[in-house]
């Protein structure tokens, strides 16, 4: 799908599009010709660079503050996206954070909140992009390799929440089904990030491939996920992490 194909751009919501892999996603989606709202829940410099980035290069973008831990928040994302750009036909579920420590000292309220924003933000945003998309739509959420296997001494409840995250993903393909709207789930492994910056060199040494990935790999998938050419595929988990979790 090219700009010039669309008669009117569609709509796509990246939650948490301000940086890293969401930020890539927004801006992949915007050259295949979506109108596309991103979200954010601090930083409002880097969604307004994603923004006119994609401005820049003639694509229409629009930034939306919204806590992924805050229901009325990301109600209210939706609601705003939609009568801002229209209905949605592509939704991205990139929202999430990393905290980890041993079993002995990982305190209680870091487990709340990771449950809060991983498992609980993701089905809210979903269930928000899902009541306001047409029938065959496109949902995408972003996991992480270590559903399948961390190896990382600390990061048990992070693990937990993504396994959470591709369970959900292939259950909520059943409730989707019917109105055409196929829902995936991507899991990388380590990509370069500010996140993974201080790091880079180990994840380098323990992968197969000698390297870590980009957020425009991961991104070049979702375009994939979110076409026509995969209308047949739902309800599927995609590790994409140069066999590190092999």
């Amino acid at each position: 799908m090219s700009r010039t194909e669309l008669t009117s751009p569609k709509a796509a919501l990246v939650f948490g599009g301000s940086r890293g892999i969401g930020a890539a996603i927004a801006r992949r989606l915007a050259r295949e010709g979506y109108a596309v709202a991103l979200t954010y829940a601090s930083r409002a410099d880097k969604a307004a660079e994603v923004v006119a980035a994609i401005q820049a290069d003639g694509g229409q973008a629009i930034a939306l503050q919204a806590d992924a831990a805050d229901q009325h928040a990301i109600t209210a994302a939706v609601a705003d996206a939609t009568a801002r750009l229209g209905t949605l036909h592509v939704a991205v579920v990139n929202a999430g954070i990393y905290q980890g420590a041993p079993l002995d000292r990982f305190p209680v309220d870091t487990l709340d909140q990771m449950l809060s924003i991983n498992v609980r933000g993701v089905f809210l945003a979903i269930q928000a992009a899902a009541a306001r998309m047409v029938d065959g739509g496109r949902i995408v959420t972003i996991g992480s390799n270590t559903a399948q296997r961390s190896g990382a001494l600390g990061g048990s409840v992070y693990s937990m929440t993504k396994a959470a995250v591709a369970t959900l993903v292939r259950e909520l393909a059943l409730d989707l089904a019917p109105r055409r709207i196929t829902i995936n789930n991507i899991q990388p492994g380590p990509i370069e990030t500010d996140i993974t910056a201080a790091f880079l060199d180990h994840l380098i040494q323990r992968n197969p491939l000698k390297r870590v990935g980009r957020p425009e790999e991961v991104a070049s998938l979702a375009a994939y996920l979110v076409s026509a050419d995969a209308s047949y595929m739902t309800g599927a988990s995609l590790t994409m992490d140069g066999g590190y979790s092999i």
